[in-house]
């Protein structure tokens, strides 16, 4: 089983969100020996920077026309990040929610993986998924409660998403385990214990049984 750990926290071991994937991973290798992981580090990664050329590239493909050289340098980095997720079997995604929605590292990635011939395609002006087989968790850290039923849930912007741009290429299978409110000096403790619990319990799940 191949897991692609998107990690797109830039505080490394202060971070509040990674001890949550951290332990899932090492749950999840209990039940999946086969287990192998690939970090792509967003804070460490020097991602391709989304400039005219790469903009006119997406704006060829959905046109039907090739790569051209002008893109020849740069496009062979977006390729990569591409194989690499769609080869996973899982995608773990490690963020932590800023500003109700993603770090900007986090939509950089996503901005050049979701590409037309490889993750959508664009045919008669409508776009239809080609990512088949991977699973996507999400796993966040919260300073406070955004559960929908609760008075800030209209700010998360995060889940909702996550949910619709993975969905639209077709990574409809995802789990979303939220640490939260990670800020209350009253509920955090408990919020913390919840969070490591659902992580534990999502690792169990009989459907990653090899």
């Amino acid at each position: 089983m191949k897991i692609l750990h998107v990690i797109a926290t830039p505080r490394g071991e202060h971070s509040q969100t990674l001890p949550f994937s951290r332990a899932f991973l090492g749950h999840l290798a209990k039940v999946r020996p086969d287990l192998t992981v690939q970090e792509l580090d967003l804070s460490t990664t020097t991602l391709p920077t989304i400039d005219d050329t790469i903009a006119s590239t997406k704006y060829r493909l959905m046109q039907g026309l090739p790569v051209d050289r002008d893109a020849a340098r740069t496009w062979p980095f977006v390729e990569a990040l591409i194989e690499d997720f769609v080869s996973a079997d899982l995608c773990l995604i490690t963020t932590p929610m800023w500003n109700f929605g993603l770090p900007h590292q986090l939509k950089h990635w996503i901005d050049c993986i979701i590409q037309p011939g490889y993750t959508f395609s664009f045919e008669g002006g409508y776009p239809s998924p080609l990512v088949q087989g991977t699973s996507m968790v999400c796993i966040t850290s919260r300073g406070s409660d955004y559960s929908p039923s609760g008075p800030m849930g209209a700010y998360d912007f995060q889940e909702p998403y996550l949910r619709a741009i993975f969905g639209f290429i077709g990574v409809t299978d995802a789990e979303f385990v939220h640490a939260q409110p990670l800020d209350h000096p009253v509920l955090r403790e408990q919020a913390h214990a919840d969070a490591m619990a659902a992580v534990e319990k999502l690792a169990a799940a009989p459907r990653w049984a090899g």
